[in-house]
């Protein structure tokens, strides 16, 4: 694929993905609660949702999305339901210090946080809707070719992996400015009341 195309999808998806929205706060709002790696399956797990809106609109396979849209309603409730249980359990979670957030913090399975994030993804129409506008404006479909879909996989892995990890080392370096009992029980509600706010934006799209 020409150099140039490659640019200009790289461009907009970056812009796209720095936009804050539901994922972001909902990203935002789990590394503020458990740091930066427990935050690492939910960014792969956005990302393997928009691979799969991405091949939907490169294989010309947006008309079957469109076909199956109770499915992805489903998913979207399924998500949105999800995160307002994280955002529950953040609000109720008993104050405490890093010292004992360990055995305190509810745990959640790396493969239980990569499907919240995967239906966070999934249950966003605006997310196909993005593939759809965007790829035929910089890409002919009609000549894409395998290399040319795996460079843009590539694109939307690294540069989603990138801005999704800026901002969760970004929230997660403010997390440890929060110390004391006092200072965390603010940090977990404001960061279960992030949650619950995604879930809305989301349940509401």
């Amino acid at each position: 694929m020409e150099p140039t195309t490659l640019l200009a999808f790289t461009v907009a998806l970056t812009i796209a993905a720095m936009v804050p929205g539901p994922g972001m706060t909902a990203l935002v709002a789990r590394a503020l609660a458990v740091g930066f790696w427990g935050t690492v399956p939910m960014i792969f797990g956005m990302i393997a949702g928009d691979l799969v809106f991405l091949s939907c609109a490169a294989l010309g396979m947006a008309a079957l999305a469109a076909t199956f849209a109770t499915v992805f309603t489903v998913v979207k409730f399924a998500g949105a339901a999800y995160l307002l249980w994280l955002g529950w359990q953040l609000w109720t979670a008993p104050a405490h210090t890093d010292a004992v957030a360990a055995t305190r913090a509810p745990s959640h399975s790396p493969g239980r946080v990569f499907l919240g994030g995967l239906t966070l993804t999934l249950g966003n129409p605006k997310t196909i809707i993005f593939y759809m506008a965007l790829l035929p404006t910089v890409v002919d479909l009609t000549s894409l070719t395998p290399l040319g879909f795996v460079e843009l996989v590539a694109i939307v892995f690294v540069d989603l992996t990138v801005v999704g990890a800026a901002y969760a080392a970004l929230a997660a370096r403010a997390r440890d400015f929060f110390r004391d009992a006092s200072a965390r029980r603010i940090l977990d509600r404001t960061a279960g009341a992030m949650m619950a706010g995604a879930a809305v934006a989301v349940a509401t799209r």
